[in-house]
Formats: C-alpha cells, structure tokens, sequence
C-alpha cells in the first residue's frame, strides 16, 4: 500500500495525475459511446467489460464491436491506452533516475568537502575516505 502512495506522489508531484484522469475520463466516455452503439452491449457494466478487453489486449472474444463508432472508440482506446503506459512509466522511471543522481551529486559533494578539509580531518575519517577510494578501484 505505501508503493502505492509512493508512486502516486511521484505521479502528482509530475502532473502525469492528470493524464491517468483524463485517461479515466475517456475510458468511462468510450464505454458509454460503446453501449450505446453496439447492439450486443446493453449494460454499462459490459461495455466497461469490453473496454477493459480493449485496453488489455486480451481480446477475450465474448464481445465484440460490429459498429464503425465501436470500432473507431475500440482503436482510439488501444492507442490512448498504449500512450499512457509509456507516458507514465517514463515520468516513474525518470523521477527515480533524477532522485539517484542528486543522491550521487550530494554523496560527491560530501567527499570532495572531505578531501579539502584533509588536515582538519581525524584519523577515522582518513581510513573511512581510504576505505571508499579502494572501494571505486
């Protein structure tokens, strides 16, 4: 559950919140278009179901669109769906990789602030620095 919130934060804090909204948004639109022009959808849940059979490519075969406007909303929802995925998962993976990177800026900051204090420095922290410089070889 903290992932969750954890990555919704990230998602905020990117503005990508709001293309997953509109993402929903469109979702719950498409599925209504659909009921409405298919005749073998009559539900909204079964729309919602046929959607979800769209997005995840599955394509179970229990319902189909026969229409040109189902048709046309089944591709714009695979498309949309597609591009979202990328989107977020990109906005994730970026964050992430610019938290790394200040952490490593600040780690480098850190110990160049070591060495050029050297003779201010106990003999702990000499071995320490030691210690870390062996370890990058």
């Amino acid at each position: 559950m903290k992932k969750i919130k954890v990555l919704w934060l990230i998602l905020k804090r990117t503005k990508a919140d709001r293309i997953l909204s509109g993402f929903f948004l469109f979702l719950f639109a498409a599925a209504g278009i659909i009921q409405l022009a298919e005749p073998d959808i009559t539900r909204y849940g079964d729309a919602l179901w046929y959607c979800y059979a769209v997005i995840s490519t599955a394509g179970f075969g229990d319902v189909v669109a026969v229409t040109f406007l189902g048709k046309i909303c089944s591709v714009l929802l695979t498309v949309y769906s597609i591009f979202v995925v990328a989107i977020v998962t990109g906005v994730v993976v970026n964050f992430y990789s610019q938290l790394v990177e200040m952490h490593d800026r600040e780690t480098l900051t850190i110990f160049m602030d070591k060495l050029e204090h050297l003779p201010y420095l106990s003999k702990e922290e000499l071995e320490t620095i030691s210690q870390k410089i062996k370890q990058l070889r």
